[in-house]
Order: structure tokens, then C-alpha cells, then sequence
């Protein structure tokens, strides 16, 4: 005989069910946290919902709690009616019974259970609430097997009496008891009443068994009829809540869209003024407020405007005179030999203020065309190498007369990037010279650096530094660090100037540290390809050779950086960590 193989199926515990269980687990939990997310940024975001909320929360908890103490007194009135009027008809009945049994001096006399009988029925009969299904007890615990217990209705009514209240009826007491139980087909709860009957043979036992179905349900309907007026109070509430939040809400709201409308540019925004209470008084304020900060605005636009077209109309106007100045100083400068030596060194002195004059001129030029908005960036692929080799050359007989050494470190490899060769080249002569001038005849250290997206240059020199808090002034126009120093560049204090506006231009940062004693470094950070947007810089700010006070670190807790930050403006605070920095 064969046997067929059983055919089993995947046990609950197998690999594919349990992968079943964690991904719908995993989507359920992402759900969750979705809506979770939601509901949180919600709450974060809408006063309204919060008012709203909070209302309906602690509205729901007051009514919550007064509903349940009216229904608990409700329900306590009707229970100590039922046992009042019970207790009436127990003494009653009990009266009823000790004078028909007053007639018998011994248990066994013939008409004695008759009379029992006849006292029950009478007593159940005389009770209005019988087709409620009250039932009427009268038994005799003590004479058991000599007088049968009597009931009104043929029913099971033992179970519903315990052995505690039989006793504390069987010691001569009035005692009662709620009990639920089942003497017709439907399971109810009844008082049950018990007190003793005395008698001249001793004493019986009479008990009232009444439904509370009638209680209950009164009870039930007011409970019902709390909830609902609670509930109904609750929402009043939170629509009452949400109209008030609205009304003071909405005008918010519109101050917020009107603010950021003015923020943007568009002064002529303002609110709708609309009746006289303090929402209105809040509008009103908020247009005087607009209407001031334009006419300040358009005033100091118009003021910086008037000062731009100044300067540039007297940039230049100079220009005549100082081409004529300059055609007359060239012919004496050229004839110095033949004057004599005073002479010859005053047209010296002469040509060189004129330079200093002429570069004077093309910086202001260069700054109204910024402050205008004009500035326009050529931008083309350049190899920054050869660039910095140029500038190095052209300053190398300013640093020889300085006693500075320009050093360089740069890549083996062209180092190309999206740049325009005009304003870079102009912001590393001005970094350079800055450097040389203020080297103290230390070299001065020219580093260049790049990553996938971004190319630096730093400029390093080892001359007094920078004070504390003069890294917020150095890229201020015609800012000094020691105003009775003296220029050997020749410079117009508006170098630094223009090469933040040349950074800010390209996209990129220019950035200032120093430390009294240990020199400074200037960064120039520029995006490799044009529009880019910089996050790192492939070179650190803080140089490695640095020791910062403190205890600080070089990952930017110690000194300032000073410069165009990522959004373009000018940024001052503690130098931003690069990647440079944290790698080290």
C-alpha cells in the first residue's frame, strides 16, 4: 500500500509571511507618521486650530464632568423615590400582616397558612405597581417544614434574596438590597426590601421585590438627553470659537500677506480698514506705518540716487581737468632733469598723487556703477593659474621694496573655472597688495585650491593682524586699521570695497580673518561654473599655523569671518566649518 505525500502549506512563521508582516507594518507606521506630520505642522502653523482645539478640549471636560454629576444625581433622586415609596409600603404591609397573624398563639393551627396566603394576596392586590412585576414575600426561615413561604407570583424570587439580608431581617432589622436577576423572561434589577413581621408564635419574614426597569429607563433618557445637550454645548462652543478666532484671525492674516507684499517691494500695499473697533484701529496703524516706511524709503532712495548720480557726474566731470592736469604733469615729469632738484622732485610727487588720483576716480566710477546696479559679469572659462602668476609678477617690485616674499602654492594641473578675468584679477591685485603693504616684511602666502564645484584662493601674510572687531570694518569703504599709517601702495581704501561687490557678483564669498600678532587671511571663494550656489570652500579660512585664544578650534568657533555669505549679503560672524577644516 501507498501513501500519498502531504501537501503542506507555508507555516505562519515562514520567511514570506513574516516580510509580509513587516511591510504591511512599515507602511501602516509610515502612514501614521505621515499624518502625524501633517496634524503637527497643522497645530504649529494655525492659531485658529489651536484656539479651536483647546476650546472643544477643555469645554468637553467641564460639560463632561457636570453631565455625569447631573446624571448621578438624577439617577440617585429616582433611587431614593423608589425606596421611599417602597419602605412606606413595606411598613404598611408589614402592619397589614402582624394584625391578620395576631389571631394565632402557635405555627400549627389549621388556618394559619391560609391566612398567610390570604395576607400575600391581599398585599400584592392592593399594590398598584403589581403589572410591573413587584412581587411580595412572606416567609418564615425559623418554622421551616411547619409554614410554607407564600409569594405573590408564582416565581423563582429565592435567588434574588442573599443570606445577608435574610439575616439581618432574621435579627429583627429593616434591611434592603439592589439585586439583579431573572424572574420573568427578562433579566432585570430589583430592590428588594425585607423586614420582620412580629408575631405571638415569633417572628415571619416579609419582602417586596420591586423592578427598577422604570428607574432605569428614566434614567437612561436623561443621561441621554445630558449627552446630547453636552455634546450639543460643546460644538456651540467650538463654532463659537472658530467665528471669534476667525474675526480675529483674518485680519492677521491680512496684515501678514500685506507685510510680506511690503517686504517685497510693493509699498503701495495696504489693509482694509473697516469699522471702528480695535481690529480697525490695527489696520489703521498698520497703513501709517506702510505709508511712513514708504515715504522713508522713497526718500532715501531718492537721496541714495541723487548721491550715486554725484558721484558718478563728478567722477566724471574730474575727468577734463584731469586730463588737461595730467598732459601738463607728463610734460614736466618728462623734463625733471633740467629743473632744479626741488623742482624735480615735486613733479615726481606730482605724477604720483596723479596716478593715485586717476585710480581714485576709476574706483568711484566702479563703485556707483554697483551701488546702481549696473555692474554687468563677462563671465568665460579661465585657467586661474596663470592668472595668479600674473598678478604675483606685477606686485613682485612692490613686495621687493617691502621686504615681503610672495610665495605661491598652486596646483600642478590648470585650475578652470567660469569666472570673469577682469574682476578676479582686480580683486587679487587688491588682496595682494593689501598683503604686501601690511606684511611687516614677512612673506606673504598665496594658496589656491578647488573641488568639484568650487575653486578658493587665500592670501595669507604674517603682519600685525587684525584687532578684535575690526574684521566687521575691514571691507568698509576707505576703512584703515592704523589711519597714521602710511600707503606705500598708494591706495584708494576702496579696494576691499569692490572686491566684496566683485565676489557678491560672481556668486561667491570674500571672507576676512586675523589675530593680533599672527597676520590675517583673506578667501575668496568662487562657484566653478557661473550661477552655481556655494555651500563649502575647498580651502580652510582659519590658517593651520594659527593658534587661536581661548581654547578655540579652526572649524570657525574663534574669530570672524567678514564677507558675502551664501545668500548673497555681507556676512559677519564665526568662520563657517569647510570641508577643508573638518577633513583636518
Amino acid at each position: 500500500m501507498t501513501t500519498s505525500p502531504a501537501v503542506t502549506g507555508p507555516s505562519p512563521s515562514s520567511p514570506r509571511r513574516r516580510g509580509a508582516v513587516r511591510e504591511l507594518w512599515h507602511g501602516l507606521s509610515g502612514r501614521f507618521a505621515h499624518l502625524a506630520g501633517r496634524v503637527h505642522r497643522t497645530w504649529r502653523r494655525s492659531l485658529q486650530v489651536r484656539v479651536v482645539t483647546i476650546t472643544l478640549v477643555v469645554s468637553s471636560l467641564l460639560v463632561g464632568g457636570f453631565a455625569y454629576l447631573i446624571a448621578d444625581k438624577i439617577t440617585s433622586i429616582l433611587l431614593e423615590n423608589a425606596k421611599t415609596d417602597v419602605l412606606l409600603r413595606l411598613q404598611n404591609g408589614r402592619e397589614y400582616s402582624a394584625k391578620q397573624l395576631s389571631f394565632y398563639s402557635t405555627p400549627q393551627e389549621a388556618q394559619l397558612q391560609e391566612t398567610i396566603e390570604g395576607t400575600v394576596n391581599y398585599l400584592a392586590g392592593g399594590d398598584p405597581q403589581q403589572t410591573n412585576g413587584v412581587v411580595v414575600a412572606l416567609t418564615a426561615d425559623r418554622y421551616t417544614g411547619i409554614i410554607e413561604p407564600r409569594s405573590s407570583s408564582d416565581v423563582a424570587y429565592r435567588p434574588l434574596i442573599s443570606k445577608e439580608l435574610r439575616d439581618a431581617v432574621a435579627d429583627g432589622n429593616v434591611a434592603h438590597q439592589i439585586r439583579t436577576g431573572r424572574l420573568t423572561d427578562q433579566r432585570s434589577k430589583y430592590l428588594v426590601y425585607g423586614s420582620p413581621v412580629p408575631t405571638k408564635f415569633g417572628q415571619l419574614e416579609l419582602y417586596y421585590l420591586v423592578p427598577l426597569d422604570r428607574q432605569d429607563a428614566t434614567a437612561a433618557d436623561a443621561r441621554a438627553t445630558v449627552v446630547a445637550t453636552g455634546v450639543a454645548l460643546v460644538l456651540l462652543l467650538g463654532l463659537l470659537a472658530a467665528l471669534v478666532t476667525r474675526l480675529v484671525v483674518s485680519p492677521v492674516r491680512v496684515a501678514a500677506r500685506t507685510a510680506q507684499r511690503l517686504s517685497a517691494g510693493l509699498l503701495d500695499q495696504r489693509m482694509v480698514v473697516n469699522g471702528e473697533d480695535d481690529l480697525a484701529l490695527l489696520a489703521a496703524s498698520f497703513n501709517q506705518m506702510a505709508t511712513n516706511l514708504q515715504r522713508q524709503i522713497l526718500r532715501l532712495e531718492e537721496m541714495s540716487r541723487l548721491q550715486r548720480r554725484f558721484t558718478s557726474d563728478v567722477s566724471h566731470e574730474l575727468r577734463t581737468p584731469l586730463t588737461t592736469v595730467r598732459m601738463a604733469a607728463d610734460l614736466i615729469f618728462a623734463e625733471r632733469d633740467e629743473f632744479d632738484p626741488a623742482v624735480a622732485r615735486s613733479a615726481e610727487l606730482l605724477q604720483a598723487e596723479l596716478d593715485r588720483f586717476e585710480e581714485l576716480l576709476t574706483d568711484l566710477l566702479e563703485i556707483s556703477r554697483f551701488d546702481a546696479g549696473f555692474a554687468m559679469l563677462d563671465a568665460e572659462p579661465t585657467d586661474l593659474v596663470p592668472m595668479v602668476h600674473r598678478v604675483a609678477d606685477r606686485l613682485a617690485g612692490l613686495a621687493e621694496r617691502a621686504g615681503v616674499t610672495i610665495e605661491l602654492d598652486l596646483p600642478s594641473t590648470p585650475v578652470i573655472a567660469e569666472v570673469d578675468p577682469r574682476r578676479v584679477d582686480r580683486v587679487l591685485r587688491n588682496l595682494v597688495g593689501n598683503a604686501v603693504e601690511h606684511g611687516e616684511g614677512r612673506p606673504v602666502l598665496i594658496t589656491l585650491g578647488i573641488d568639484q564645484t568650487t575653486v578658493a584662493i587665500t592670501v595669507r601674510d604674517h603682519g600685525v593682524g587684525l584687532k578684535p572687531g575690526e574684521e566687521k570694518l575691514v571691507f568698509n569703504r576707505f576703512w584703515r586699521a592704523d589711519p597714521s599709517r602710511a600707503r606705500q601702495t598708494g591706495g584708494t581704501g576702496l579696494g576691499l570695497s569692490i572686491s566684496v561687490e566683485d565676489a557678491r557678483l560672481h556668486g561667491g564669498w570674500l571672507e576676512a580673518w586675523g589675530a593680533p600678532g599672527q597676520g590675517a587671511q583673506f578667501r575668496l571663494t568662487l562657484p566653478a561654473r557661473a550661477g552655481d550656489r556655494l555651500t563649502t570652500s575647498p580651502l580652510r579660512l582659519v590658517p593651520a599655523d594659527a593658534t587661536l585664544p581661548f581654547g578655540g578650534s579652526r572649524d570657525g568657533g574663534g574669530p570672524l569671518a567678514i564677507g558675502p555669505g551664501p545668500d548673497g549679503a555681507l556676512a559677519i560672524g564665526p568662520a563657517p566649518v569647510d570641508r577643508a577644516e573638518v577633513s583636518s
